[in-house]
């Protein structure tokens, strides 16, 4: 799940980069933001972005071992979520 909420928070940094700097968006090639498609993307995007925050810090071998957590832990924590 991590991955491919962290692809569609990707795809929605990259679309705001493009309307940033073109004002040209990816919704525009669903057919624009009324159309149904695109509105689902956007909902995806967002929701990426909620589950991201809820579960960041289980997921983020950067963020596990912050506050004073022993390296040692956070490494056998990470082995556990290795796929086999």
């Amino acid at each position: 799940m991590h991955m491919f909420t962290f692809a569609l928070l990707l795809i929605g940094g990259l679309n705001w980069l493009l309307v940033g700097l073109f004002g040209w968006d990816i919704g525009q090639f669903f057919g624009g933001q009324a159309e149904i498609a695109s509105r689902v993307i956007y909902v995806l995007v967002g929701l990426s972005a909620i589950w991201e925050i809820a579960t960041h810090k289980a997921n983020c071998k950067a963020c596990c071992c912050m506050g004073g957590k022993c390296e040692a832990k956070c490494e056998a924590k990470m082995e556990e979520k290795k796929p086999m």
